[in-house]
């Protein structure tokens, strides 16, 4: 889902959590990386790691994969 551009949002993820692109459902689960400021690295099944921008796209929490 994009957001309007300078729209506050709290990360209420953190390092190692499973997350989902709106956008990019083909992308699968992926797993945060790092967090700088509103840059979040994530490491999707699909799609390798990606850089998204939290100001533009509110990544969703995904349920941990089981083994």
């Amino acid at each position: 889902m994009k957001k309007p551009i300078g729209y506050p949002q709290l990360l209420y993820f953190s390092l190692g959590d499973f997350v989902i692109h709106p956008d990019k459902p083909n992308w699968g689960i992926g797993q945060v990386q790092s967090i700088v400021g509103m840059n979040v690295t994530v490491n999707f099944e699909h799609a390798g790691k990606q850089m998204i921008n939290c100001n533009i796209i509110a990544l969703n929490a995904a349920p941990r994969p089981t083994k």
